[in-house]
């Protein structure tokens, strides 16, 4: 394994199938002298994200909702505000939806349930035109892992295991609560920071896992083991102009596209109370970038500014 500065938590990087960068680093449990490994598990926050939209996708090849009816269609009580909102709006942060810092009072450590933080929501006026501007959003991803229960009639950690994380033999990756074993504490300025409310809510943010999982499913999303090719490119696609995320120019369901080093890249970035993420494919160089973090002040591109150049080179 090979030293990153900066690096609590552990890296891959991986061309063609084969690794060329793994490191890892720092202590997964700071009180015990536990230290990060390469089968640590960590929240991978917003990278999460592509796993809702891939899960939303499954619902909508099998005719159960459709990408651009009214939730209300499938939502019986769905609020007032929310009615004329379509999965595709949620999907491409386009719903005019607001973000946790858009709800006075909210607090990520301590948010409360899904329904509370929804009906919390939907008492606040939108942003906008729904469809008309980008406006990331978690909570509209959360509304997303809400109608993927209702029309599956499925708990979300239960279908999105059943049928996302088992098929593809990813044994390292639970949703919800902290796995029992191996998973990394997460940290904000060297203390501990537990907000298992807030990892547990269905849809943003609630997936544990490891960078050799994140990269067997990149691998395994690219090679159509998931979803049919219409779906797969539906979800890749530049739906809606952006800026501001790193070097991310449109929005995808789930996935920002744009550059990286130069070279056209899909990613998502993460961060959730104690821990920060990244996974990115660069298909040009058929690269997968994983960066796992139990340090909520990481610089994560001041990370990849030594990761890209050992994806290209190394």
């Amino acid at each position: 394994m090979e030293t990153i500065d900066g690096l609590s938590g552990v890296v891959l990087v991986t061309r063609g199938g084969t690794t060329v960068l793994r490191a890892a680093a720092g202590a997964a449990n700071a009180d015990t002298g536990t230290a990060c490994t390469p089968d640590t598990r960590f929240q991978i926050a917003s990278v999460s994200k592509q796993f809702t939209a891939a899960a939303a996708m499954l619902l909508v090849e099998e005719g159960e909702i459709g990408l651009d009816e009214p939730i209300s269609r499938r939502l019986a009580d769905c609020p007032e505000r929310w009615r004329g909102l379509t999965l595709h709006q949620l999907l491409t942060h386009t719903s005019a939806i607001g973000h946790w810092s858009d709800l006075p009072g909210f607090d990520v450590d301590r948010p409360g349930d899904t329904r509370d933080i929804l009906d919390r929501f939907s008492s606040l006026p939108l942003r906008g035109t729904p469809g008309s501007t980008w406006h990331y959003s978690s909570p509209g991803y959360l509304l997303t892992g809400w109608i993927i229960e209702r029309v599956s009639g499925q708990g979300y950690a239960d279908f999105l295991t059943e049928r996302v994380l088992r098929p593809l033999g990813m044994t390292s990756t639970s949703v919800g609560e902290a796995p029992s074993e191996g998973a990394a504490h997460g940290y904000r300025r060297g203390r501990r920071v537990d907000a298992p409310e807030f990892a547990a809510l269905p849809g943003p943010g609630d997936l544990w896992s490891t960078v050799d999982d994140l990269a067997l499913y990149t691998a395994a999303f690219n090679a159509g083991h998931l979803l049919t090719t219409r779906s797969r490119e539906t979800m890749i696609a530049p739906h809606v102009p952006m800026d501001g995320a790193m070097a991310a120019s449109g929005c995808g369901y789930g996935y920002f596209l744009g550059t990286l080093a130069g070279h056209p890249a899909r990613f998502h970035a993460g961060d959730n109370p104690g821990y920060q993420s990244f996974l990115a494919w660069l298909p040009h160089l058929d690269t997968t970038v994983a960066l796992l973090c139990n340090d909520e002040e990481t610089d994560i591109e001041a990370l990849l500014r030594q990761l890209i150049p050992a994806a290209m080179h190394g």
